[in-house]
């Protein structure tokens, strides 16, 4: 099936999903009427390549992947990923258009776009409903799961090259396990100590601008308040609703300050809940996952057949990793997983030659 109506299907089954599982009914309509364009789009592109529609709106596995993920971690973690991927959704749907001689109308460049457009059109919208979804739009849920899928990705490749050069140099003997280990330890404390890094410095950086933005709020609410109606008249807000709207939230100051605070600093606040110490946990867990594959077979054998069983254990690995990566890219999987696997085979060939040659050298 064409890449680009299966995309369109399996947004709409998507959509679909986040509209079943929103509390919130303004923003479940929002979602419902995007699953409606999305089947169009599909509907309207087979018509066109004269592909028979009782075979449409099956969705692939990777947006049954995304809907388990969602049912398990919650579907801002879906809608995060779907937002990740708008610019691939854009460019497929652009490129099927041109190829068909369909009209490109614009829409298609921009998914948030429409789903604001919606949105704001939606008689019960409010200041509320419209920072809300912000909140949800700017989900951290598909950076989340790219990067434990990109953690795994660094272990496995970083400790596999470290793992087969101290092969080649020893022949697969027992000081592969030693090297292993030290490095599967080494590389998850020091992308551990990283991200605690990053995440407190973040925070700490984050914090203080926004007790100057609260301070603002509170010592001049009226000068807020504009700039509240300018940030959404710049949205393409009527003059008028962007002002009503500013009212409205500016009585509640904690949203009011939320606001201001993601829209004129580009701070997310529920960014700066997560633990720094979490984070390093989490990065030390999933760095250590993908390390230990290749170092797995080494723990029971020696010699050329570890180094065999680890290179076998090490190409599923990269595989997998490559196929998850679709998840975000859209990719087909073959082609993805393959590409990740010819990479890092590649990455400990080398390293493996130059152990060997290490090796000899010391011999």
């Amino acid at each position: 099936m064409n890449s680009a109506i299966q995309t369109e299907i399996d947004a709409s089954y998507l959509y679909a999903k986040l509209a079943e599982n929103e509390a919130d009914p303004t923003i479940a309509n929002v979602f419902k009427q995007m699953s409606e364009i999305e089947e169009s789009h599909a509907i309207a592109f087979a018509e066109k390549a004269g592909m028979p529609l009782d075979k449409l709106m099956v969705p692939s596995w990777r947006a049954k992947t995304l809907n388990t993920i969602g049912r398990v971690f919650g579907y801002d973690y879906v809608l995060g990923v779907l937002m990740d991927t708008e610019k691939t959704l854009s460019n497929q749907v652009l490129n099927t258009k041109r190829k068909h001689n369909i009209e490109v109308s614009g829409t298609e460049t921009n998914h948030v776009k429409i789903l604001r457009t919606i949105l704001e059109k939606e008689e019960n919208v409010s200041g509320k409903h419209l920072s809300k979804f912000e909140k949800r739009h700017r989900s951290v849920g598909g950076n989340a799961i790219r990067a434990a899928v990109l953690g795994g990705n660094d272990g496995l490749v970083s400790n596999f090259s470290l793992v087969m050069g101290v092969a080649g140099a020893t022949a697969g003997q027992q000081g592969v396990l030693l090297a292993g280990s030290a490095g599967l330890l080494a590389g998850a404390l020091s992308m551990s100590l990283g991200e605690w890094i990053s995440v407190k410095s973040s925070q700490e950086l984050y914090e203080n601008q926004m007790e100057l933005e609260m301070e603002e709020l509170e010592n001049n609410p009226e000068g807020e308040k504009r700039e509240i109606a300018l940030i959404y008249i710049a949205k393409g807000i009527p003059e008028v609703q962007a002002h009503e709207m500013a009212a409205e939230i500016i009585i509640d100051k904690e949203k009011a300050h939320e606001l201001l605070v993601k829209e004129e600093l580009g701070i997310n606040a529920e960014d700066l809940e997560g633990s720094a110490i979490e984070a390093a946990v989490y990065s030390f867990i999933l760095f250590a996952i993908g390390a230990i594959i290749p170092l797995f077979p080494f723990m029971f054998l020696t010699g050329m057949t570890a180094v065999y069983l680890s290179v076998g254990a090490s190409a599923i690995g990269l595989f997998i990793i490559g196929a998850a990566i679709t998840l975000f890219t859209g990719k087909n999987v073959w082609y993805s997983g393959m590409r990740q696997v010819i990479f890092g085979l590649a990455a400990a060939a080398v390293t493996f030659g130059i152990g060997k040659l290490i090796g000899v050298s010391i011999t």
